[in-house]
């Protein structure tokens, strides 16, 4: 009689710690942060919670490397770039980041030992701030205006109580219609002539409100004293 031949197994792809905090930062888009337990996240990839410690220490561990995860995400001027453009572009990545990970606004510069890429982050906006002429405490305005704007503002847009051009929409309709006509006339123009036009979308104030404050560091670079008079308000040199 032939003995019955099992079936080859599946080779089973070895856990790593990048996977496991890819799969934690899935568990928190989904389901926020408080869902992250040792417990949720062993189910997700597949092994007992205990077998998680090989890969994070602890669960500060595991947040540290979620937060840099996310760093990880974020476009990084290069090398020679004009910094206005580049420090653009970096803004509307970090926001991006921020959109798709609601769970880290709040965290990104909370962390007391970054991971590498966070650390690289910092460093290569520094770099580009720096060889622009910026002085170091100029640059660390910059950094600090720049930040505190895109942080501010994520944290402003998450909290707003519509998603869509749609509900923009419903929530000022409803919010007019609860007052008498000319009780709050530059509210109501504000409404009727802004947000209630057709293609409103409330993230467009962000990219207004980012090259203010990149037009204001531009002139503050040239205007510094020592400051290098051959570079222009992006960030170029002849």
């Amino acid at each position: 009689m032939t003995a019955r031949r099992e079936p080859p197994r599946t080779p089973r792809t070895p856990l790593t710690r990048a996977k496991v905090l890819q799969a934690a930062v899935a568990l928190a888009d989904e389901s926020g942060l408080a869902a992250v337990t040792m417990r949720r996240l062993g189910e997700a990839v597949g092994v007992e919670a205990m077998s998680l410690y090989t890969h994070v220490a602890k669960k500060g561990d595991l947040l540290d490397g979620m937060i840099d995860t996310v760093f990880g995400e974020i476009d990084l001027p290069t090398a020679g770039a004009a910094w206005q453009p580049a420090m653009r572009q970096r803004a509307l990545s970090v926001r991006q980041a921020l959109s798709r990970h609601r769970w880290a606004i709040g965290l990104m510069e909370t962390r007391a030992t970054p991971g590498p890429a966070t650390l690289r982050h910092h460093d290569a906006v520094l770099a580009c701030l720096r060889t622009a002429g910026f002085s170091i405490e100029l640059a660390a305005h910059a950094y600090s205006a720049i930040d505190s704007y895109v942080y501010g503002f994520a944290l402003q847009e998450r909290g707003l109580p519509f998603d869509s051009p749609e509900e923009t929409a419903q929530v000022a309709e409803a919010m007019l219609a609860r007052f008498p006509a000319g009780q709050y006339p530059y509210l109501a123009e504000m409404a009727t002539r802004h947000v209630l036009r057709p293609g409103y979308d409330y993230g467009h104030e962000f990219e207004f409100g980012l090259d203010l404050i990149l037009d204001g560091l531009a002139r503050a670079v040239v205007d510094a004293p020592g400051a290098a008079k051959d570079i222009d308000h992006e960030g170029n040199t002849p």
